[in-house]
């Protein structure tokens, strides 16, 4: 998820940001979270990943940083300079360019990151997860969150807004457990693996391989 200014001197949003769709759908971002340190919950599921390790989407990089606090190898890709600023700032390898732009040990990765609704990255998630199986090498899952049972899976024009400023519409995709195994079809995956924390929904996916 990307990350709209103005920032205060501790390197957060100076008023709330929201995620505004064109409806009118107010969704809260909780850019706080992402500045901190990675959580207990998300340590749990750190605990499921196995290295190299590529988180599309990173943000400030917490998860990155907390991956290398654990000797695994670990990089960050986010399209945001005020995230991809503060990751540094912490000490993450985080790249500055978008998930579908050229990367680094492509068809090497044994897991890739989405969390915080990046599933929804480019308004079209399965090709996300076809982009995730193409960086991922044999053996390797994708690692998504998504919305709860009961959530329709849909796409929608949505813009960040932070206090009286607010940046471009762009699409974004919103996939619920109900709906992931279809989308999961579609951008080649296999659902292996589905699990609820702290009301939050996760899952593994796996690439199915030709042949």
């Amino acid at each position: 998820m990307r990350v709209l200014g103005p920032s205060a001197s501790n390197g957060e949003p100076s008023s709330p940001p929201v995620l505004r769709s064109r409806e009118g759908a107010v969704r809260p971002l909780p850019v706080h979270e992402w500045a901190a340190e990675a959580s207990e919950l998300e340590h749990e599921i750190l605990d499921r990943v196995a290295g190299p390790v590529l988180d599309l989407g990173c943000g400030p990089g917490r998860l990155v940083a907390a991956l290398g606090e654990r000797g695994i190898t670990a990089l960050g890709v986010d399209t945001s300079p005020h995230a991809v600023g503060l990751a540094r700032q912490r000490g993450a390898a985080v790249l500055e360019r978008s998930v579908f732009d050229r990367l680094p040990g492509t068809g090497r990765w044994r897991t890739t990151i989405l969390l915080d609704g990046n599933i929804g990255i480019g308004g079209d998630a399965p090709r996300l997860l076809r982009r995730s199986a193409e960086l991922l090498g044999p053996g390797g899952s994708t690692l998504v969150e998504v919305d709860p049972p009961g959530h329709a899976t849909r796409i929608l024009d949505v813009r960040l807004e932070v206090g009286d400023h607010h940046g471009d519409w762009f699409p974004w995709a919103v996939v619920g457990a109900d709906g992931l195994e279809e989308v999961a079809d579609a951008g080649g995956h296999a659902v292996t693996e589905v699990w609820s924390t702290q009301d939050r929904w996760f899952a593994r996916l796996t690439p199915r391989r030709p042949g």
